[in-house]
């Protein structure tokens, strides 16, 4: 049985001013085309559909679209779970009207015998697949109790839950039928470049509560994890479990990372054999540094999205200006130059405003023009007002 795995879609993601659903609708054809060229019996989505609870009307449609393209009219299964972007509700509401299409949607964890597994019968024979969307702190974790208990009981919580599935498809799976589990949780020990923002949320992984490896069953065929956008092993896994990642680079924490999908072969009584099929399509993420004659004659920035350091003499108050018009895709810039060590003393009783022109004037090296000052004072004005 060959199985294409994906994750992390996060339709409807921006990218500050930029508008990226001609990126995505690129990326979901060339999987499509994937699923098709590598002859795929069955597709796993591990979670991330979309980048928020209550899509777009565009985004829903292109991600349900892309979900009832891949099952190719029911001869080749999707089995979706919800991640933390996704709306548990909201794919429960829609489950009944796609699973004519052979898409199966699982949007809240439930017991196995009620939900939690779905099998499916393709091509290449029966599969079991034990679903495990996106399993909130609030769900478990006593708040009132003892923090340094917090992570243990939500670790041991996902634990419990994999267990007990992975025993109600030992129990139901005959003679020659695959297991799988679909599942959107960190195990503890991923690697993330944190060394710039990231598509994944910071409270569910700088602050997440992690489940451990005994978290990836030893018992089955293949474990597809979502949730960590970085390609790569679950850790400590016995059996075969990958984070699949996300489809496009979201955000210039993931500039650099090779998007894949996974292929995942089942062999019988052989061993599982698992390779990445790298995605091209979508329009790259780059951080870029050096002299803006040194940027601007680079060829390689013109497609990108690009995280631009510009090194100057001083102060250039243009410079996204003058990126914008040159780089079509620049999304940040910065002028990078020596700046002198603070020597001013802040004196109680002065009006803001003179406080704001002597900071601008020595951050900047230039004095605040009169509607910078102006909107200063009417931004300060508000802010007061708004005080309780």
């Amino acid at each position: 049985m060959r199985i294409l795995h994906t994750s992390d879609w996060h339709i409807g993601r921006r990218l500050e001013r930029h508008d990226r659903m001609d990126d995505h609708a690129a990326v979901i054809d060339e999987v499509v085309g994937l699923a098709a060229s590598e002859g795929a019996d069955l597709v796993f989505f591990s979670g991330d559909l979309f980048d928020r609870p209550v899509p777009t009307v565009d985004a829903l449609r292109l991600g349900l679209l892309g979900l009832v393209r891949l099952a190719d009219s029911g001869r080749r299964p999707v089995v979706a779970v919800a991640g933390n972007h996704d709306s548990p509700e909201l794919f429960e509401t829609l489950a009944p009207f796609l699973a004519p299409f052979g898409v199966h949607l699982v949007g809240k964890i439930k017991p196995a015998d009620d939900g939690g597994v779905v099998t499916v019968s393709t091509a290449a024979g029966t599969a079991h697949v034990a679903c495990f969307p996106f399993l909130r702190s609030a769900q478990v974790v006593d708040f009132m109790g003892k923090p340094d208990r917090w992570y243990g009981d939500y670790a041991d919580r996902v634990r419990r839950i994999t267990e007990s599935y992975a025993a109600a498809l030992g129990q139901m799976a005959g003679e020659g039928d695959a297991t799988f589990l679909v599942g959107h949780y960190m195990v503890g020990g991923v690697k993330v470049d944190t060394a710039a923002p990231r598509g994944e949320r910071d409270l569910h992984i700088g602050q997440a509560y992690a489940a451990t490896e005994a978290a990836v069953p030893t018992t089955l065929d293949y474990v597809a994890l979502g949730h960590i956008h970085a390609p790569q092993p679950a850790p400590g896994a016995h059996v075969p479990a990958e984070y699949a990642g996300s489809l496009l680079q979201l955000d210039f924490g993931e500039a650099g990372e090779e998007k894949r999908v996974v292929i995942v072969d089942t062999r019988g009584d052989g061993p599982v054999a698992v390779r990445s099929i790298p995605i091209t399509a979508g329009r790259r993420l780059l951080r870029a540094t050096g002299r803006w004659e040194e940027l601007t004659a680079r060829t390689d920035l013109d497609d990108a999205f690009l995280d631009l350091t510009v090194h100057t003499e001083g102060p250039e108050p243009d410079l996204m200006d003058r990126a914008r018009e040159r780089f079509p895709n620049v999304v940040k810039v910065r002028a990078e130059y020596p700046r002198k060590e603070s020597t001013r003393r802040v004196t109680t009783g002065r009006p803001w405003g003179e406080l704001y022109a002597e900071y601008h004037a020595e951050a900047l090296n230039a004095p605040p023009s009169a509607e910078l000052l102006a909107l200063f004072d009417e931004i300060r004005e508000e802010v007061s007002d708004a005080a309780p």
